[in-house]
C-alpha cells in the first residue's frame, strides 16, 4: 500500500514531507519522492529504494517550498525507478496517487492525439496529462480536476499539486484511503492519520467517491455526483499507536475497506499491471511445468483460502492439488509425491499448527513454498520460496482484507502454474489477468451498499442459526461466511456445498433458519436455484449474495438480495468475500459483541 502525504504550511515543508513518510514505511515501498513549489516554480526530487536515498538527494540538493506532496511508491506499472516514481509532473501539474486505473491506455491513446505523450511506465502519469491538457484548455484547477475524475476507472487516492498556487492541494479518494488534517495555520493530506499525528490530531476522513479542495484554514468536499458534503471532524488517536480506526467503529470495518488498495497492492507483487501478464520470480526453487502435486496446507481462513485455490490449479492449471487442515496434516503422515510443492498459507507466518506441517513436508523432500504476510517469520525463514501478500497490519481477529490478499496471490500462482504446463494459452492468461485488474473497482462498488447489507444484517441478528451454501469455488466461501458469523457474532452457523443440502442438513431448515446463499451466476448457477427452491419450499428464510443476471434467475421466494457486480467467474471468489465479510460484521455489531477482539480467540495461534 502506497503513501501519501501533503502540506500547505507557513514553513519550508521538504524535511517534514519526509518525516511523514517514514511513518507510513511500513505499508511497504520500493522508490519514494517529493514535490513543492519554489521560487522557480514546480520542483521535485526522487530516487529508487529506501527513504534514506531520498534524503541523501534532499541534503545534497535541498527543495524549498512551503508547500508540497510526497510519495512513497509500490512498482505496479511499470518497474522501481527513479523515472517511475512519483510524484509525477506534467506541465503545470503534479500528483501523487495510490491504487490502479484501469484504463490508462485508453487516456494515453486520446491524449497521444492532441501531442502529450507519458515519460514513465506508470498509469499515474496519464491522470497529470490529462488534467494538464485540461488546464491548458483554459480550465482552472479544480475544474480541471472534476472534468478529469469521472474518465477514471479504477482505484485510487489522488492528491494534486498545481504551480503557481502555494495555497491549494485537490485530493480524491475511490476505493484507497485519504484523510484531511487540520492545523492551527496549516493544512494536511495522508492516506493514514498516522502519517499526520506529528503535526494534528484533528481529521476528517474522506468517504468512498470523495474529492476535496484544500486551502488554508478549509476543506470543501464534495461527493462522487460533484455535491457538496459535509464529513466530521474528528479527533485522531494515531499519535498513541500505529494502528488507528480512522473514521471506522472498529478495526475490522477498516480492514475491510482497505481491500481494494491491499488487493491492488498484492496484485501488484505478481503481475505485470503495463502488459497485463502475470510475472513471478525469476529464481524460483522449483518448475511448475513439472510438479507432480501440489499440497495446500493452512488453518482457520486461510485454510479455506487455499480450498478456492484447488479449483484454480486444477481447473487451469491440471495440477492435482490436496487441501489439508494443519492441525491434522502431519499426524495423518500423508504420503507426500516426489517432486511436490507443498504450499504452507498463513497470515502472521507464525501459526503453530501450519509450522509443524511444514516442517512435515520439509523432511519428506518437498519444495516449500510460504504465502505469508509477514516476510520475516518463522514460516517464510524456514521455506524455500516467499509468496508475501502485502496487506499491511492487520489488527481485527477475523480475517478479512489478509483472506483476499491470499486468494489474490493464488489467483497469481494459477494464472503462472496454467502458463508453465501449457494448460492455458497466452490469450486465456490475459483474460485472467484482466479480471483480477478490474477486481479493486468491483471491491469498491459492492462497499457502496453497505447500507443495504447493514439492514439484512439486523434481521439475521435475531437468528439462533445459520446455513450458508455454496457451489463450486463458492463452497469455500460458504465455509467461510459461516466462520465469520461464528467468531464474531457468537451465532452457530454451518457452511455446505449446496449439493450436500438434501444429505442432512435440509432437516434444520424452517420458518426460523435463514440461509445464506453465495451463487454469483455462472454454470452451476441453474443447480444452486433448484436448492434455493427446495429452502423456499420449507419455509427457510434466503439470503441470496450473486449478481444482477442470477437475481433475474432467482425469480420470487428470496427473501433478501445482496447484489454484486457481475465479473468474470474466477475472480468471484474474491468479489464475494467483501459481502460476506459485511454481513458478519453488521450483525456483530448489532448482537454488541467485541468485535475485534471476539471472546476465546487470538490473532496468531502460536501455539497447538
Amino acid at each position: 500500500m502506497c503513501g501519501i502525504v501533503g502540506i500547505i504550511g507557513v514553513e519550508p515543508v521538504a524535511d517534514r514531507l519526509v518525516d511523514a513518510l517514514r511513518r507510513l514505511e511500513y505499508r511497504g515501498y520500493d522508490s519514494a519522492g517529493i514535490a513543492t513549489i519554489t521560487a522557480d516554480g514546480l520542483d521535485r526530487r526522487r530516487a529508487e529504494g529506501k527513504l534514506n536515498n531520498l534524503a541523501g538527494k534532499l541534503a545534497n540538493d535541498p527543495l524549498a517550498g512551503t508547500i508540497g506532496i510526497g510519495h512513497t511508491r509500490w512498482a505496479t506499472h511499470g518497474g522501481a525507478t527513479e523515472t517511475n516514481a512519483h510524484p509525477h509532473i506534467a506541465g503545470k501539474v503534479a500528483v501523487v496517487h495510490n491504487g490502479i486505473i484501469e484504463n490508462f491506455k485508453d487516456l494515453l491513446q486520446d491524449l497521444a492525439r492532441d501531442g502529450y505523450f507519458p515519460q514513465s511506465q506508470t498509469d499515474t502519469e496519464s491522470v497529470a496529462l490529462w488534467v494538464t491538457r485540461e488546464l491548458d484548455r483554459g480550465a482552472a484547477p479544480r475544474q480541471a480536476v472534476a472534468n478529469t475524475l469521472p474518465k477514471l476507472r479504477g482505484t485510487f487516492g489522488l492528491v494534486f499539486l498545481f504551480d503557481g498556487d502555494d495555497k491549494l492541494l485537490i485530493a480524491a479518494r475511490q476505493g484507497s484511503p485519504l484523510a484531511i488534517g487540520h492545523g492551527q495555520t496549516e493544512m494536511y493530506l495522508g492516506s493514514d492519520a498516522f502519517a499526520l499525528a506529528p503535526f494534528t490530531n484533528q481529521i476528517t476522513y474522506l468517504d468512498e467517491g470523495d474529492w476535496a479542495i484544500v486551502t488554508p484554514g478549509k476543506a470543501e468536499i464534495f461527493d462522487f455526483d460533484g455535491n457538496p458534503v459535509q464529513r466530521i471532524r474528528q479527533t485522531s488517536s494515531a499519535s498513541a499507536a500505529l494502528a488507528d480506526k480512522g473514521n471506522h467503529r472498529h478495526f475490522m470495518a477498516k480492514e475491510i475497506y482497505e481491500q481494494p488498495e491491499t488487493i491492488s497492492h498484492t496484485l501488484a507483487h505478481y503481475v505485470d499491471l503495463s502488459e497485463e501478464k502475470v510475472a513471478l520470480r525469476e529464481d524460483l526453487p522449483f518448475d511448475f511445468a513439472k510438479l507432480s502435486r501440489l499440497t495446500i496446507t493452512a488453518c482457520g481462513t486461510a485454510f479455506y483460502a487455499g480450498l478456492v485455490a484447488k479449483y484454480w490449479f486444477e481447473r487451469y492449471a491440471r495440477l492435482a492439488v490436496d487441501v489439508d487442515v494443519a492441525s491434522e496434516f502431519r499426524y495423518r503422515e500423508p504420503p507426500l509425491a516426489d517432486n511436490g510443492l507443498t504450499l504452507v498459507i498463513s497470515q502472521s507466518g507464525e501459526t503453530a499448527d501450519t509450522l509443524a506441517a511444514l516442517r512435515y513436508a520439509a523432511k519428506s523432500g518437498q519444495h516449500i513454498a510460504a504465502l505469508v504476510n509477514v516476510q520475516e517469520s518463522t514460516i517464510a525463514r524456514e521455506s524455500h520460496v516467499v509468496f508475501p501478500t502485502l496487506c499491511g497490519p492487520e489488527i481485527g481477529v477475523a480475517s478479512t482484507k489478509a483472506f483476499t490478499a491470499q486468494l489474490t496471490a493464488l489467483a497469481s500462482l494459477a494464472i503462472a502454474a496454467g502458463q508453465a504446463r501449457g494448460t492455458i494459452s497466452a490469450s486465456e492468461a490475459h483474460t485472467l489477468v484482466r479480471a483480477l485488474v478490474e477486481l479493486p473497482s468491483a471491491v469498491s462498488e459492492v462497499l457502496r451498499h453497505e447500507k443495504s447489507i447493514e439492514g439484512i444484517a439486523r434481521h439475521l441478528a435475531r437468528a439462533s442459526d445459520v446455513l450458508y451454501l455454496g457451489r463450486g469455488q463458492m463452497f469455500p466461501l460458504a465455509l467461510e461466511g459461516a466462520l465469520k458469523l461464528k467468531e464474531i457474532s457468537y451465532i452457530h452457523a454451518e457452511g455446505y456445498a449446496a449439493g450436500e443440502l438434501k444429505h442432512g442438513p435440509i432437516a434444520l431448515v424452517n420458518e426460523e433458519m435463514p440461509v445464506v446463499v453465495v451463487a454469483p451466476s455462472d454454470d452451476l448457477m441453474e443447480k444452486t436455484l433448484s436448492n434455493m427452491h427446495e429452502v423456499s419450499a420449507r419455509g427457510g428464510k434466503i439470503i441470496l449474495i450473486t449478481d444482477a443476471e442470477g437475481r433475474a434467475q432467482a425469480g420470487d421466494g428470496i427473501s433478501d438480495i445482496i447484489e454484486m457486480p457481475r465479473v468474470h467467474p474466477f475472480v468471484a471468489p474474491i468479489l464475494s468475500s467483501i459481502p460476506v465479510q459485511l454481513l458478519a460484521y453488521h450483525t456483530a455489531v448489532f448482537m454488541g459483541t467485541d468485535v475485534d477482539q471476539p471472546r476465546n480467540l487470538a490473532k496468531s495461534v502460536t501455539v497447538e
